[in-house]
């Protein structure tokens, strides 16, 4: 394979928060297609992980904090290529959000833009906006706009839900479901378009070749639509889990968060983090996740990469049977 004329195996590329679990499939899909991938993370001893998933020297791991401008630049220095998958979904210490979210991107770009680099991919998530009421939002909004500054030709994608093995979104709640008669749901017909990791990989590495247009921004979901319960309901179907679901208004959600959000600081972080839901997510669930109708007609998708996109029916059973009372094994007993 030949990119710009410089064949694949000879170029290099640096993904930050690629230890992460939209990391892992992204590094094996662009090891799989003959990059040289340096995976730039905080913690690179616990990384070791990723080396299997390309030959030997393919694949490794170099320390790098994206607040830390410094380790940003060393991390670029030499590659080819950037993806920047680092997020966090709940604030903690110095990773803030505006800190993660929005002072590392530019940093990044800025890295980026310094060392030659204009093949930059940025991985944000759908219902970034700098109105939003969800701090989340807010500074995914800006680390957008801040390494859009820094380097123009940058390649944004937006992301509905990511379901996969690793994920904590199904699996969240199927854990939920084993222990728990009842399920609070704030949001309950918030909508979602849930997209597989593995289509999410296959899009970054494709934008890597030159499939997408630069300075761009794509809305990924994947090919079903479902709301909150919807979903939910599912997980508690394909676990064989009865169930009552609950719907909670916002308000009674935002105190909820609260308690949770209190006693996991006082517990100093023994208190259950899937028991644990914070009043930023709650602000997130009043809007609908999906992929806008000015995405699909510009075709700015997946549809419109040539991505043909997985529906989380027929990939979630594959991992979530060990959520079942009886695993992988049918629950009717042998005649």
């Amino acid at each position: 394979m030949m990119t710009d004329g410089v064949a694949v195996k000879d170029r290099l590329v640096t993904v930050f928060g690629g230890s992460g679990f939209v990391g892992r499939h992204v590094v094996r899909e662009l090891a799989n297609r003959g990059w040289r991938v340096r995976v730039a993370c905080r913690r690179p001893d616990l990384a070791f992980f990723l080396q299997p998933l390309g030959r030997v020297g393919q694949v490794v791991a170099i320390q790098a904090n994206v607040r830390d401008a410094r380790s940003v630049a060393a991390a670029v220095q030499g590659a080819d290529a950037v993806v920047n998958l680092v997020g966090v979904l709940a604030e903690s210490g110095r990773q803030s959000f505006e800190a993660v979210h929005g002072f590392g991107a530019g940093l990044i770009g800025k890295a980026a833009t310094e060392a030659g680099i204009r093949s930059v991919v940025h991985v944000s998530a759908i219902g970034a906006d700098l109105e939003s009421s969800a701090a989340y939002a807010r500074t995914k909004a800006r680390g957008e706009a801040a390494i859009r500054e820094a380097a123009p030709d940058t390649i944004i994608f937006r992301p509905s839900i990511v379901f996969g093995p690793e994920d904590g979104f199904f699996n969240r709640f199927a854990a939920m479901a084993r222990i728990m008669p009842v399920l609070p749901l704030v949001g309950a017909d918030t909508k979602f378009q849930p997209v597989f990791v593995g289509d999410v990989a296959t899009a970054i590495a494709d934008a890597l070749g030159g499939k997408a247009k630069a300075g761009a921004t794509y809305e990924l979901g994947g090919p079903e639509v479902a709301t909150f319960r919807e979903l939910v309901a599912y997980v508690c179907d394909v676990t064989g889990r009865k169930r009552l679901l609950a719907p909670l208004p916002f308000g009674a959600g935002r105190a909820m968060a609260l308690v949770t959000e209190i006693v996991s600081k006082l517990s100093l972080g023994l208190f259950p983090a899937m028991l644990t839901t914070t009043r930023d997510q709650v602000e997130m669930l009043r809007t609908d996740n999906v992929v806008s109708e000015a995405a699909k007609t510009e075709g700015r998708t997946l549809e419109g990469l040539g991505v043909e996109t997985e529906s989380f029916r027929a990939i979630a059973p594959t991992y979530l049977w060990r959520y079942r009372a009886t695993g992988q094994y049918d629950s009717r007993k042998l005649a």
